[in-house]
């Protein structure tokens, strides 16, 4: 069981809350309107606390420093980034989602590492499988694909840090899209002889249901 936080509690706050709630976790939801909360409904069974979602007290009264996930939900790209970075950077919550609301700021969370999800009407479904699944790294959904971005894991292999481009595609039945060495000197469009190493960030695209197993390949 995962103790999930959910920072606004509009429409999209709300339904991930419940969702989660359903599916068994601890949840608590913040919102700067008490109001707000009417939106979870009666049966709702998590709690609820009013702040703002990026203040130190309100989060620790929330329980951040027991939390699994945090996801930032309000309509407010700044809002979220805050919240994102507080609970990241402070109190090392273990996965932290961001929902962007305007494109245009689409560069800023990459360039912070923030996992996000853009604000399209499925942002409470895409939110949801990404905590029920446990990754992150995303960056957009296609149908039943998600593009990731990440920092390559090769701690796994005993006896080598590289790994050639056409054992990952092969063996998971994914597409490597790109990637860039890990101290930036290189990046490229891979060909099935390309080798990647251990740090380096790779741009794939994956299967839903093969991301459980690709996860590995994935750095925390």
């Amino acid at each position: 069981m995962s103790n999930v936080i959910v920072i606004g509690c509009g429409r999209v706050g709300s339904q991930l809350a419940n969702m989660l709630s359903d599916n068994g976790s601890n949840v608590c939801v913040i919102d700067r309107s008490a109001d707000a909360f009417a939106n979870l409904g009666r049966n709702f069974n998590g709690s609820t606390i009013q702040g703002v979602g990026f203040d130190e007290d309100v989060l620790m009264r929330a329980g951040v420093e027991e939390c699994d996930v945090l996801a930032a939900v309000t309509q407010f790209d700044n809002a979220n980034l805050m919240c994102a970075e507080v609970a990241s950077r402070l109190f090392d919550v273990p996965h932290v989602i961001a929902r962007l609301y305007n494109p245009d700021h689409e560069r800023a969370y990459m360039q912070l590492g923030i996992d996000y999800v853009c604000g399209t009407s499925l942002v409470a479904e895409d939110v949801f499988s990404k905590i029920v699944s446990g990754h992150g790294a995303h960056i957009e959904t296609f149908g039943e694909f998600e593009v990731l971005r990440f920092s390559l894991d090769l701690s796994w292999r005993e006896n080598s840090k590289t790994i050639r481009v056409s054992e990952m595609e092969r063996d998971h039945e994914v597409c490597i899209v790109a990637f860039e060495r890990a101290d930036g000197s290189a990046s490229s469009i891979p060909t099935p002889d390309s080798v990647l190493y251990a740090g380096d960030t790779v741009l794939a695209c994956v299967h839903h249901d093969l991301i459980g197993a690709f996860s590995k390949y994935i750095q925390d």
